[in-house]
């Protein structure tokens, strides 16, 4: 499979703007892309999510084409004003469903109060693999979610920071929850090993540069597929294959208080009476 791992990504920008009446002028990140970047996205998406062949036309972009003027359904986060679309979509020639927005929340840096991210978690929530009753906690149906569906993490700065910061945030979080699980007896010592590669290539994916403020990063969790390793792809970067590594990385965000308790919080009110 690491014939699979992908050289480079290229995700189109999708909306993610900050609201006007913070810091002036609204900041857009349009959908379209070059054909350079677009063909990168395309190979590397196709391999990813073993399509097997490339598609002719991928991009992130919203579900409806917009006019000028226009604007997309969005939900802004009031500890920011960063907006999300209600809706992503990968479009490809292997027709992929919409992502939903679940929930929206800032990462605070609690010893000093500074807003360091917005961040929004999206999911394909009408997934015929999802069994999700009603009276399932909310906690348990956030996990289901991860584990069965296709996903999205955008982390969108609020200022200017670096790649390697959100690298080595979650570099701590997989080493965290590694340790967390050997101690618990729920991964096997070839499941470790096996994670071992794939996590060496998450750090090394990340390049030594700035990350500008409000230029969304996304974490898209492929759905799983028989017997293929799941894959996580960064936008622009690249990805990489593990079942361990990709589900644990996005299931961190919802376990304890999580980097950002306002998300966690938003997305299990959303789902409390959510059922499929």
């Amino acid at each position: 499979m690491s014939s699979l791992l992908l050289r480079s990504l290229s995700f189109a920008r999708s909306a993610c703007r900050q609201s006007a009446g913070v810091g002036g002028a609204k900041r857009t990140f349009s959908s379209s892309t070059a054909p350079s970047s677009t063909n990168g996205f395309r190979r590397g998406l196709a391999c990813a999510l073993g399509l097997g062949t490339l598609a002719a036309s991928v991009a992130y972009a919203r579900p409806v084409h917009l006019d000028a003027g226009e604007s997309a359904p969005v939900v802004v986060d009031p500890a920011t004003n960063i907006e999300f679309p209600k809706a992503i979509t990968v479009q490809a020639n292997t027709k992929l469903p919409p992502l939903s927005l679940v929930g929206v929340g800032v990462r605070t840096v609690s010893f000093i109060g500074i807003k360091v991210y917005s961040v929004g978690f999206y999911a394909d929530l009408n997934n015929p693999n999802l069994k999700i009753p009603k009276e399932m906690s909310p906690e348990d149906k956030v996990r289901e979610i991860i584990k069965n569906t296709a996903c999205v993490v955008r982390i969108v700065p609020t200022r200017s920071t670096s790649y390697t910061h959100l690298r080595d945030a979650f570099m701590r979080a997989l080493q965290g929850r590694l340790a967390v699980a050997k101690k618990e007896g729920t991964i096997t010592e070839q499941q470790e090993f096996e994670a071992g590669g794939p996590m060496r290539k998450l750090k090394s994916i990340f390049p030594i540069a700035p990350l500008g403020k409000h230029v969304p990063l996304d974490m898209y969790l492929a759905a799983p597929t028989p017997g293929k390793p799941r894959a996580l792809v960064f936008r622009d970067l690249g990805a990489i294959e593990n079942d361990w590594v990709a589900t644990e990385l996005v299931l961190h965000y919802f376990e304890g208080d999580g980097p950002s308790p306002p998300l966690k919080k938003s997305v299990l009110e959303r789902l409390e009476n959510f059922s499929r």
